[in-house]
């Protein structure tokens, strides 16, 4: 029996135990199968089981990678014309190699799309590699913004890749990236959101709901230790992001505790993991995403990596309480952080239809946590 026909038979299954669905809203693994057996979404090797997550699918490195002048945006063009006039050199991934810090690179994904009229997708990085500070966006042929991809796109994708505190060693299959597909344009508004806090307590304890619900940060710090976070070691050395517990944290993290004023000093351009005030549930039919505060609150950007699966933090997933992790990186000019400032909205989209299997319940490495590193490291 063929690997496309198992895909189906999979994704008839997950659809029988889902529940009630919707005309619009994003696609749940089973939808996903059926895209990779209708061949909307297209790989050679072929896509895994375990790249299908309950909302997203994970997007691998293909065998070569480029060396870019600077990042681009390709607007009119396609992909490999601007690589004719920015490429420095190519790299073999296929024995694995190192990306450097400082550096830009362009990776051809192994998978491709030839999506429906009204299909389209937003990528994100995976929650470990924004832990990594490395920064990584999709890049379509034609694409006039990052991490989107329009409905009814035809062809090949590819992902931006900056390291920016640890240089990283990858490989063909390494996966760094992820998408989202949704179906038709679903408009999830405040009052609908007000209304799923009411029935579902997403966020724990008073809420602020305005174009999302606002996540503070926690600088009260662990009671016995007063850990508020980690700040990342420059120079440290090299991550293999294939290895899952293989480094000792100490060697690539320094803690940061409270302060009796609760807040700390964003050093410019240094990295740091904190952890937000809430604990956030993801109910089955939904989705979210962090996206970024008002810019103009504060000299810093929170979470590069901000996809939340149906779920995540959801006590029958075995995830109640359930912390946001914060990627935080202060800019230009050192900058207070204060206990309970707004860091960030939570942005939720409706499924099509639940997932057969939650966040938690497909092998996940974050959920019920708190602050936590990436999945790459050993405890302190």
């Amino acid at each position: 029996m063929g690997e496309r026909t198992l895909f189906a038979m999979a994704g008839a299954a997950d659809a029988a135990a889902a529940g009630a669905r919707h005309s619009t809203g994003l696609l749940p693994a089973h939808d996903l199968r059926g895209l990779i057996a209708s061949r909307e979404i297209v790989a050679g090797p072929d896509i895994t089981d375990d790249q299908i997550q309950p909302a997203s699918l994970d997007l691998r490195l293909g065998p070569i990678a480029y060396r870019v002048r600077a990042s681009f945006l390709p607007g009119e063009a396609r992909v490999r014309d601007k690589l004719a006039d920015l490429a420095l050199h190519e790299i073999d991934l296929t024995k694995g190699a190192v990306l450097e810090t400082g550096c830009v690179y362009l990776v051809p994904l192994i998978e491709q799309l030839a999506l429906g009229y009204r299909t389209s997708a937003t990528a994100n990085a995976k929650s470990s590699t924004g832990r990594l500070d490395v920064f990584t966006r999709l890049v379509t042929d034609n694409g006039k913004e990052f991490d989107r991809v329009e409905s009814g796109y035809h062809g090949p994708l590819y992902a931006e890749i900056s390291p920016r505190t640890f240089s990283i060693l990858v490989r063909m299959g390494s996966r760094l990236n992820q998408i989202r597909l949704r179906r038709g344009s679903p408009v999830f508004s405040d009052t609908a959101l007000k209304k799923l806090q009411e029935e579902e307590r997403v966020v724990q304890g008073p809420v602020d709901i305005d174009d999302g619900i606002a996540l503070t940060v926690d600088l009260t710090g662990d009671e016995v230790t007063g850990l508020v976070g980690y700040r990342a070691k420059r120079h440290a050395g090299l991550i293999d992001v294939d290895r899952v517990a293989a480094y000792d944290a100490a060697d690539f993290w320094e803690p940061v505790h409270a302060r009796k004023a609760r807040a700390i000093v964003l050093d410019p351009q240094e990295f740091y993991i904190l952890a937000s005030r809430e604990a956030v549930s993801i109910p089955p039919e939904f989705a979210a995403e962090m996206v970024p505060y008002n810019p103009l609150v504060g000299e810093f950007r929170v979470h590069y990596a901000g996809f939340f699966d149906p779920g995540f933090g959801y006590s029958d997933a075995g995830g109640a309480g359930s912390r946001a992790v914060l990627e935080v990186r202060s800019h230009e000019v050192p900058f207070i952080l204060e206990h309970a400032q707004t860091v960030g909205r939570l942005v939720f989209e409706r499924m099509i239809e639940a997932p057969g299997a939650l966040y938690g319940q497909v092998g996940s490495n974050y959920q019920g946590q708190g602050l936590k590193l990436s999945k790459h490291f050993r405890r302190f």
